[in-house]
């Protein structure tokens, strides 16, 4: 049975501030998963950060936190979402966590073949 869980989309940046491509990107993503999850039913984006990565200070990643009520078909619409509206689907990673008493992420998907590790 598949309970409501966070699912975050990262994408990696090239500095803590971001570029202005980085803010448009955060700004359609939110506004295309939100519309995307509530027509299904599926859940919500529940907000952002962009900043440093817990594993590594030199590395700057955008993330976009969601709220699903089914960790698989959320996912999958996710991923369908970002690819059909060109939302640099080529560079994401995704990780799910429950979203009751809380945890830690697990890396559920990774655009480029062999990346295993993920930090918040």
């Amino acid at each position: 049975m598949n309970e409501k869980c966070w699912v975050v989309v990262q994408y990696p940046l090239k500095s803590i501030k971001g570029s202005q491509r980085d803010e448009w990107l955060r700004d359609k993503v939110t506004e295309y998963l939100n519309k995307y999850l509530a027509d299904a039913e599926l859940g919500y984006v529940d907000g952002y950060e962009l900043g440093k990565t817990v594993s590594d200070p030199h590395q700057f990643v955008l993330n976009i936190f969601c709220v699903v009520t089914n960790e698989q078909r959320g996912m999958a619409l996710i991923k369908k979402v970002l690819r059909e509206h060109r939302l640099d689907y080529t560079r994401i990673k995704m990780a799910t966590m429950p979203f009751e008493g809380g945890g830690t992420y697990t890396l559920k998907y990774a655009s480029k073949k062999g990346v295993t590790d993920f930090s918040l």
